[in-house]
């Protein structure tokens, strides 16, 4: 029985110490997330800044991360276990209180071999708060606080072309391509290419390609591809189609090609119109036709001076200079005369 009372008295002796020893547990309502930037470009860091609001001596943070998209970078204000799904940040203060931390910082980076839009997220939760002298400590933090993050490439807009090498001639068919290209292009789960024209009064033109079934398509009316649209976009995008062209008539015509969405309500992707002449079979270009060249080496107007330069009959050497000026004998026989003259004279007056 005395053994009994001992035990009794000495638990209650327990919790009367426990009882005198001060320990709170609050919610550490001043804690506050933010990040450096929202949408993150491939090979770009991003950081997160979390800012207790209050001083700390203990925490252990996890911060949750897609690794398909994010590579983990390094961390400021604690130890950095990666994990791969997450990273958690633990720090102590080991100088007695005297080294409190009122933030803490992590980077990540986006992964460089991304080519799509990726919206992503991080996660962070927290348990293991006390401040300072771990007289107080917080509620853990077990509802993530959520950043959304985007990364995308900086996409480079579609260039449409359309080629074809010397005259185009009236009734006659012609061969051309069409293309559309990007060094990096955004996505589009459902795009498709169209066409339109413009022809002179009473003129038509189609536009006509073969499909892999072999049927004959005429892009300005029904245009290419599945109607619901086909999947474009990437790295170094580049796509040719080969057509036949056919002109009813001489005179100016306009063809443009139009990327469009059909996801969308077939909002426009890119667009580019290209004017086209064309003239009769015979009919001699005055400027060279869209494809061909000028002579290697020659502008043209060094073509026309040189044509200048061949017409123009070549004039001949003289084989000899011709004479100029007085004959010098002449000039002699004229002196002998006057001074002749002269000494006739002066010898008649000395008579």
């Amino acid at each position: 029985m005395k053994r009994i009372l001992s035990i009794v008295l000495i638990l209650f002796l327990i919790m009367g110490i426990l009882g005198n020893t001060k320990v709170f547990a609050e919610e550490l309502d001043t804690l506050e997330v933010d990040v450096t930037k929202t949408t993150v470009r491939p090979g770009e860091d991003v950081t997160l800044n979390i800012n207790f609001g209050k001083q700390l001596g203990a925490y252990t943070f996890d911060i949750a991360y897609d690794s398909d998209i994010f590579e983990y970078q390094s961390v400021e204000g604690g130890t950095a276990n990666d994990t791969k799904e997450k990273v958690r940040v633990a720090y102590y203060d080991t100088e007695g209180g005297t080294n409190p931390r009122e933030s803490m910082s992590i980077t990540f980076k986006a992964k460089e071999d991304i080519t799509t839009i990726n919206p992503t997220e991080f996660m962070i939760t927290a348990e293991g708060l006390a401040n300072a002298d771990a007289s107080v400590t917080y509620d853990n933090i077990t509802i993530a606080i959520v950043k959304n993050i985007t990364v995308s490439p900086e996409y480079i807009d579609y260039t449409l072309n359309l080629q074809y090498t010397g005259d185009i001639i009236k009734g006659e068919e012609k061969e051309m391509t069409i293309s559309y290209s990007s060094p990096i292009g955004k996505y589009y789960e459902k795009a498709r290419l169209v066409a339109t024209s413009t022809e002179p009064a009473e003129a038509t033109l189609k536009l006509l390609a073969t499909d892999e079934e072999g049927t004959e398509i005429d892009i300005l009316k029904s245009g290419w591809g599945d109607t619901q649209g086909y999947e474009i976009g990437g790295e170094e995008v580049s796509q040719t189609l080969n057509v036949r062209a056919l002109f009813s008539d001489v005179g100016e015509y306009t063809i443009t090609l139009k990327l469009i969405d059909r996801e969308n309500g077939d909002t426009q992707i890119a667009s580019k119109t290209f004017t086209l002449n064309v003239k009769e079979e015979g009919e001699i270009s005055e400027t060279p036709g869209q494809g061909e060249t000028q002579e290697q080496g020659q502008t043209p107007e060094q073509s026309q001076t040189d044509n200048q330069n061949e017409e123009q009959p070549k004039q001949e050497k003289p084989q000899e200079l011709p004479k100029t000026g007085t004959n010098i004998y002449i000039s002699v026989i004229a002196v002998i005369v006057l001074l002749t003259s002269l000494f006739i004279y002066f010898k008649k007056e000395s008579k």
